[in-house]
């Protein structure tokens, strides 16, 4: 994710350098081609005019469903950090329960509440991989037992696969008596809850926008990169500046290049790139806030680098 106030220019050229290159080279033919006399063809700038709103029209429509998908990634993921501590806090607060009536001893309530929640700490991780499609397992070895991890290994959907195996510890533990009977009614929703976040995640990850969208938006911007100088020309040419037809045409295409690419970037919020959702960030916090919750010691904060916090 982006947080830095201002951009390097060179990065947004080389991420928009086909467009913007396109539009030079149309721009400086028409101007050459017109003072050599070879053509003479001028369109009346309404015609550009109408390009431009209908392209401004679709690139306004894909930006604002780029950006829908992107915040819905976020919102996601902040209700993933809000339940993972409620979930910490039943167990936390159950399981002493249970210390304290005289159902189970201190030793193993620690040792269960600490597997429980290294375990939903992985789960958070294991979807943040999952989703970028990285297979570095390593990032959460530490959060399970050895023979689980060797297991988990060899799952295919390992985030699916780590709530599994919360929703049977929990009834274990209620057969123990660790857990009340009733713990489980308040305590399966939430697990019910990450499913459905995984899912919609999965979802905005395997389900791009419409490629006609993208297909006839970038048909439409290329269009209007060719007719804009012949509609500049005309005019500019009567009050003898013709050679502003270069610059003006590739300020106006360079805005609309702009806010296309914009739309591209945010599309995708699962990518790993530095547009997207902060999941790497939004799992330290999950860690730490956990971590602290069981009084153990917290991973270090990840902050933003140049101003990107990933």
């Amino acid at each position: 994710m982006i947080v830095k106030r201002n951009f390097d220019l060179r990065k947004v050229f080389w991420n928009i350098r086909f467009e913007t290159l396109t539009t030079l080279l149309v721009a400086v033919a028409i101007y050459v081609l017109h003072q050599l006399k070879l053509i003479d063809i001028v369109f009346p700038f309404s015609i550009a005019g109408i390009l431009g709103s209908a392209l401004a029209i679709f690139i306004a429509f894909r930006n604002q469903s780029s950006y829908a998908r992107w915040w819905e990634a976020r919102t996601i993921w902040g209700g993933i950090i809000n339940n993972s501590r409620i979930f910490a806090r039943q167990i936390i607060a159950n399981v002493d329960n249970a210390v304290t009536i005289g159902k189970v001893s201190q030793t193993d309530a620690d040792t269960y509440k600490k597997e429980m929640i290294d375990r939903q700490i992985a789960f958070a991780h294991s979807l943040r991989l999952h989703l970028r499609k990285q297979n570095s397992l390593d990032e959460f070895q530490h959060l399970l037992s050895d023979n689980e991890f060797k297991e988990i290994t060899q799952k295919q959907n390992r985030p699916n696969t780590l709530l599994h195996t919360q929703g049977l510890r929990i009834k274990q533990a209620m057969q123990k008596e660790m857990l009340g009977a009733f713990d489980n009614i308040s305590m399966e929703p939430n697990l019910a809850t990450f499913n459905n976040w995984q899912g919609a995640c999965e979802r905005i990850k395997n389900t791009p926008l419409p490629m006609n969208y993208q297909y006839f938006t970038k048909l439409f911007l290329y269009v209007f990169i060719f007719v804009l100088p012949i509609c500049l020309i005309g005019d500019l040419t009567k009050i003898n500046i013709g050679f502003m037809v270069i610059p003006v045409s590739f300020i106006i295409c360079f805005v609309f290049a702009v806010m296309n690419r914009v739309g591209e970037i945010n599309e995708n919020p699962f990518e790993n790139q530095i547009s997207d959702i902060p999941m790497t960030a939004l799992c330290n916090t999950i860690e730490r806030d956990l971590k602290e919750m069981l009084g153990e010691a917290m991973p270090e904060k990840i902050e933003p680098q140049n101003g990107y916090l990933f």
